[in-house]
């Protein structure tokens, strides 16, 4: 019985849209998070010395600081985002799909 069932998902469109379209999301969610992180990394290899500026004369803080936690930041919001449409828009689909093939 079951055989049927995954025989019957791989040969939807819905399932086909649905993998096409979390395959693309997932790839450009990734591609923003290491343009930021190999982004901080290059800043990092090639202009120590801005990094290493304070953000004030009197300030201990650095400004490699602030970009530091940036990048940690947005790896947390590419998170929520990816959660948020995962549960919304993919789960529709996913349900949608299972409705249609066990019936």
């Amino acid at each position: 019985m079951n055989d049927v069932i995954y025989q019957r998902i791989e040969t939807n469109p819905r399932f086909k849209e649905l993998v096409q379209k979390r395959e693309k999301f997932a790839w450009i969610l990734s591609l923003i998070m290491l343009i930021v992180y190999y982004g901080f990394i290059l800043l990092i290899a090639f202009a120590p010395e801005w990094l290493g500026t304070p953000l004030s004369p009197d300030s201990s803080v650095t400004r490699g600081i602030p970009i530091g936690i940036g990048v940690i930041v947005i790896s947390f919001v590419l998170t929520g985002v990816y959660v948020y449409r995962a549960n919304g828009e993919f789960d529709r689909l996913t349900k949608e799909l299972l409705s249609e093939v066990t019936a």
